[in-house]
């Protein structure tokens, strides 16, 4: 069985586009909701000896439910791996947590444009706009409910014990980081260009796992 986990961003089939459905399994996740709870339902739902997928911060329910042993999964696809805690120290990493940090503090206290004003060029492109701040208001509130993906204390020497395929596009300084922690830990690090932080959109996504699950 293949189990799909989303990121922050699409959700179910559509987050995985250009794999088959035979013997999919999509699992949602809220990343407003507390971690642990994250966790308990990713752990509920992932057969023994699956596939499992995970792209972007889904990755990190992923990692703590390996590392607590509720799932075991046959073999690992991490596409652009949220794992931050695991490359603390690297300038790039830190740079993009002072970043939202920073951001957090600001709609703590109330100002969610001085959140936007940090978080939208970082993660969306483009400045913030009074002018379009009705428009974006909601957006903005979304992803100011989610949780950084850090400070879970994520093991990459439980990942590693896995047969494991990481996925980057080559585009963030962050995620190839991240994938070099991993692949020093034992997995396979591979390149799929051109969709950023999407590599799963990429036309040899489907080919390039079914070498890494015949291989692996």
């Amino acid at each position: 069985m293949h189990v799909h986990v989303h990121g922050a961003g699409r959700d179910g089939r559509d987050a995985w586009p250009g794999l088959s459905d035979e013997d999919a399994v999509y699992v949602g996740f809220d990343l407003s909701l507390p971690m642990r709870e994250n966790v308990a339902q990713l752990g509920a739902g992932v057969p023994a000896d699956s596939v499992v997928f995970a792209h972007s911060a889904g990755a990190v329910p992923v990692a703590l439910c390996v590392q607590a042993g509720s799932i075991a999964p046959r073999s690992l696809v991490l596409v652009e791996p949220g794992l931050y805690d695991l490359a603390r120290g690297d300038a790039a990493i830190e740079r993009h947590i002072e970043a939202i940090e920073r951001a957090r503090a600001l709609s703590s206290s109330g100002d969610l444009f001085g959140y936007w004003s940090v978080v939208r060029p970082l993660m969306f492109g483009g400045a913030a706009e009074l002018s379009n701040w009705s428009q974006e208001r909601e957006t903005a509130a979304r992803f100011e409910a989610k949780q950084p993906p850090w400070g879970f204390s994520v093991d990459a020497s439980a990942i590693g014990a896995i047969p494991t395929l990481v996925v980057t596009g080559d585009w963030n300084a962050e995620y190839e980081v991240i994938a070099g922690v991993l692949s020093r830990q034992g997995a396979i690090h591979r390149h799929l260009r051109g969709h950023d932080h999407r590599p799963q959109d990429h036309e040899d996504f489907s080919s390039m796992v079914e070498d890494f699950l015949r291989s692996s």
